[in-house]
């Protein structure tokens, strides 16, 4: 399995919005807090920060952009929660990706191991090819 190609069912474009959305540490943070506590507002989640209210609303709208969360009124404030679609599909393109490495490391390691195997038989058959012409016996003969 490839990583999808750019346009192909959104799946790219999710998979860098949230890249992007997640390559911020207070981001990352407000994501942590959301997960840990299910719902909170910009003002409850501003209270574990060094930021302000006003800025975390900015965070948390980049985060929404990104589908990782999304805010719903709940009377006179507004309350957010985690979307864990976008970061499921971003997941499952990181394994396929991996799995990709993993078997273009595997065929490396094949290759590699293949090519020792060669050198050390071409080596054997050389020194025996050597001792032969030395009138020596190799080892298959004289036993």
């Amino acid at each position: 399995m490839t990583p999808e190609r750019p346009g192909a069912d959104g799946t790219r474009d999710t998979v860098d919005g949230v890249l992007a959305a997640l390559a911020d540490p207070t981001r990352r943070r407000l994501l942590e807090l959301l997960a840990a506590r299910g719902q909170a507002s910009a003002t409850s989640l501003a209270e574990h920060l060094p930021v302000s209210r006003q800025a975390v609303v900015k965070h948390l709208a980049v985060l929404d952009a990104a589908g990782l969360v999304r805010g719903g009124r709940a009377g006179r404030e507004v309350r957010y929660a985690v979307r864990p679609d976008a970061l499921d599909a971003t997941a499952r393109w990181m394994a396929s990706l991996a799995a990709d490495w993993d078997r273009r490391l595997a065929a490396i390691k094949d290759a590699a191991e293949a090519a020792e195997v060669t050198e050390a038989t071409e080596a054997t058959e050389a020194t025996e090819v050597a001792e032969q012409e030395q009138g020596r016996p190799g080892p298959t003969e004289g036993k």
